[in-house]
């Protein structure tokens, strides 16, 4: 996360959201440590509740602090909705193999973005929030079927079914080569990179 941070030229955050709490998504906490000390005060973190559980007892010294340490972060558990700004945020649960992701929908004026990540199906509540998304960030690890992630002939199909505006695949192994992709890929639809920003407006 420092790295993302210093290369974007960003020296402080509102807030994190927390889609679960697997390694690649939630150990670069203590790069939280920096911004808590310029905010004066902790970084919300934003999770489901069972999410935040286990993050306060994997990294109790981030939550808690103690001796000349002060805590780096505060829980926030997260319900259906939150709002940020102009911007309204949704949430819905995903299936992620045995346990479960959150997928995030934003609506800020008349624009909308999806980021849905780490997930291997799509249910009928996770259509009904992300149908007509003029954004869709999402999982897509393999060409193959995968018994925790989505794979490419599914995610281009649902997109078409939602009617999703373009579509940016993420999460991607090592067989999911980017010039490829692009040279197959319809063209509202591409392989997603490092740097990438996605503006709503």
């Amino acid at each position: 996360m420092r790295e993302q941070l210093l290369a974007n030229d960003i020296d402080s955050l509102d807030a994190v959201i927390v889609t679960h709490d697997h390694a690649d998504h939630c150990h670069g906490i203590d790069d939280l440590r920096r911004i808590a000390q310029i905010r004066g005060e902790p970084v919300p973190i934003y999770a489901r509740q069972n999410v935040l559980d286990r993050m306060t007892a994997r990294f109790g010294y981030i939550f808690k602090g103690g001796g000349i340490y002060s805590s780096v972060a505060e829980p926030v558990t997260l319900d259906h909705e939150l709002s940020f700004g102009d911007a309204t945020l949704r949430f819905v649960n995903q299936p992620h193999g045995g346990i479960t992701s959150l997928g995030i929908r934003i609506d800020e004026g008349e624009t909308s973005a999806v980021y849905a990540i780490d997930f291997n199906d799509l249910t009928d509540v996770m259509r009904s929030l992300y149908e007509n998304t003029d954004h869709w960030v999402a999982d897509c690890l393999s060409r193959r079927p995968h018994p925790t992630h989505a794979h490419l002939d599914a995610v281009v199909q649902w997109s078409q079914e939602m009617g999703v505006g373009k579509l940016y695949l993420s999460h991607m192994n090592n067989s999911m080569d980017y010039q490829a992709l692009v040279a197959e890929l319809p063209d509202w639809a591409v392989p997603a990179h490092d740097g990438l920003e996605i503006e709503l407006s």
